[in-house]
């Protein structure tokens, strides 16, 4: 095998990870983040947080809406982040729920 033709495959290769990586980093896909795929699409916030809030309490969870897209899920704070991916042409509305660090995202009291 030539060297150049090497290079490519390893390039190519490291490429093909570093797409993977990154795209299970956009979709949440991380240590103590939720992911949800509901079964529909909401435009309405108020909607949306109704269906986070029924799919999380069918899933046996503990959950409170605090406004702001901000939940607490089992005594955690976790911020609603909604993602629109496309698969296979369709449009997917893929929930994310991060969870926060103390004091990340806490109103400030002075």
């Amino acid at each position: 095998m030539k060297e150049g033709m090497k290079m490519n495959i390893l390039l190519g290769v490291i490429l093909g990870l570093l797409a993977l990586f990154g795209f299970n980093w956009f979709m949440g896909y991380k240590k103590g983040n939720i992911q949800l795929d509901l079964n529909e699409r909401y435009i309405s916030l108020k909607e949306y947080v109704q269906a986070v809030q029924v799919e999380l309490k069918k899933q046996g969870r503990q959950v409170s809406y605090q406004g702001n897209r901000i939940f607490i899920i089992d005594n955690h704070r976790y911020l609603l982040i909604e993602r629109n991916v496309s698969m296979g042409g369709v449009p997917l509305q893929h929930t994310v729920l991060k969870r926060l660090k103390k004091g990340q995202f806490e109103p400030q009291i002075k």
